[in-house]
């Protein structure tokens, strides 16, 4: 192993300790097909001596068995698990491959390159902070390049490591390597990835992925390896603002229920005043419940279970946040970009569940805005959206949901759109922001200020009409 420590030997409680505080860095390798990504994924491992000798075996093992390649053994067997992928020499399903180095604990997402399944690359790319995008030295920027750079810009990643490959194919030569960076970045002017960098590799021959290559001595930007390791992606986050999207409600006897869920944003302590929205009920946090105990504070990305001091209604689907922050929107209609993964195109009006952060509602797309070409970025007009296509539509739904724009916060700024028919996961969305529904009724409304007046005229009915029943007054205004 690449990360070896004295310490394996001598304090194995204070090696594990060290591991776990080590910074997680999850990334995606994308590209054209037969751009070399997971033959990329299994020169990192190799050459970071992070394969185990018996895995290894039975790589060489399949190499002879399927020919792949000429060179001893494909590397790429490594991550494409599936017998067709290994037999077609293409990655058909997104792997996960996890790794770590001395400085930095990885997750690789390998995703397809070939355009039926953008999709799949659409869903790895969901969760990723930084993305490796692969050019083949002889061929350029290809469509897909653009298809994944633009889904990439979409889902808010901001480093982008280009890894042109198979340089050893075009003698190293520094004109192409600049030719390539050139047109890249030309198309990259018009989307939203502030850092781009860029490096020539050969995969398959091991130059500047984990060693510095003697082949380009006109390059002095740092191996892909080093890249990976040294870039900084904490400084990333958007929202500071507290949001807890609520998964489950535990309520394992009388005397403890719970709110359950991964805090998307933000931070939280014991004695915070919180709003659970869209109801817009008040209380205060009482405790803060994990696997390991209480907790003085919780910070975005922990599981927690809060628990608080009032039995209000709080719902699975529900959002609570700490009041004084900035706010989310509640609404019922909000614009937002949508990649479309169903055979069935995306019919305007046709009725699909809009799940939202844990919350699911039904819901319709009413309009599409425009479709995005991704080779030219020209948006034309379009009737309906097709597999892998890409649009600004708006969507309205049965019910108020709650959601920040997805460039803020992405546990509560994306969705995805489920076939009522068939149950499967026909689109991925990004909101940009509230929007006016079809019948001109403004969404931006502020529909929890319409809850509040109508439960205050609700309470004095109540007041006026049943005095017997000793309701006490609310007040107006906001709480």
């Amino acid at each position: 192993m690449s990360h070896q420590s004295d310490l394996i030997a001598s304090d194995i409680l204070a090696y594990l300790k060290q591991h776990e505080n080590k910074d997680l860095l999850r990334f995606i390798t994308c590209g054209n097909v037969d751009d070399g990504k997971s033959t990329l994924i299994g020169r990192l491992l190799h050459d970071s001596k992070l394969i185990f000798e018996d895995h290894l075996a039975a790589i060489k093992k399949d190499s002879q068995k399927y020919n792949t390649t000429d060179d001893e053994f494909d590397l790429a067997l490594l991550v494409d698990g599936l017998q067709a992928e290994r037999e077609q020499g293409i990655t058909i399903d997104v792997a996960y491959r996890y790794f770590s180095t001395d400085k930095r604990k990885f997750i690789i997402a390998d995703c397809p390159g070939h355009e039926q399944y953008t999709r799949n690359m659409a869903t790895g790319a969901s969760t990723c902070d930084l993305a490796v995008i692969l050019i083949d030295a002889r061929y350029g920027v290809q469509t897909q390049t653009r298809r994944h750079s633009y889904i990439v810009s979409l889902l808010g990643i901001r480093h982008v490591l280009v890894a042109v490959n198979k340089m050893d194919l075009v003698d190293f030569s520094e004109a192409r390597f600049n030719e390539i960076k050139a047109a890249y970045l030309e198309f990259a002017g018009a989307l939203d990835i502030p850092d781009i960098r860029f490096v020539p590799i050969s995969a398959l021959k091991g130059d500047n992925v984990v060693n510095a290559s003697a082949q380009t001595p006109w390059y002095d930007g740092g191996t892909l390896m080093a890249l990976l390791e040294s870039v900084k992606v904490d400084r990333d986050a958007q929202l500071n603002a507290f949001r807890l999207p609520v998964q489950y409600v535990n309520r394992p006897n009388l005397d403890f229920r719970g709110f359950c869920g991964t805090i998307a944003a933000g931070q939280i302590a014991p004695g915070d005043d919180v709003v659970a929205l869209p109801s817009g009920k008040r209380s205060k946090v009482k405790a803060i419940v994990t696997f390991e105990g209480e907790q003085a504070t919780a910070f975005a990305s922990q599981a927690i279970t809060l628990t608080l001091d009032d039995e209000i209604d709080i719902s699975r689907g529900d959002l609570i946040v700490r009041a004084g922050d900035p706010q989310p929107s509640v609404a019922q209609a909000f614009d937002a970009h949508v990649v479309w993964m169903n055979e069935s195109p995306l019919t305007v009006g046709k009725e699909y569940v809009i799940k939202l952060a844990g919350k699911s509602v039904f819901g319709r797309v009413s309009r599409i805005a425009h479709r995005v070409d991704v080779n030219t970025m020209a948006q034309t007009e379009a009737g309906q959206l097709g597999l892998n296509e890409i649009a600004l539509v708006t969507v309205e739904v049965n019910a108020p949901v709650v959601f920040d724009p997805y460039a803020a916060c992405r546990g509560t700024g994306s969705f995805i759109v489920i076939d009522r028919l068939t149950n499967a996961t026909a689109g991925a969305g990004m909101i940009t922001a509230a929007a006016n529904r079809a019948d001109g009724h403004s969404d931006d409304l502020d529909e929890l200020a319409r809850f509040r007046a109508f439960e205050v005229e609700l309470n004095a009915l109540v007041r006026k009409y049943f005095p017997h029943w000793g309701a006490l007054e609310i007040p107006r205004g906001p709480r």
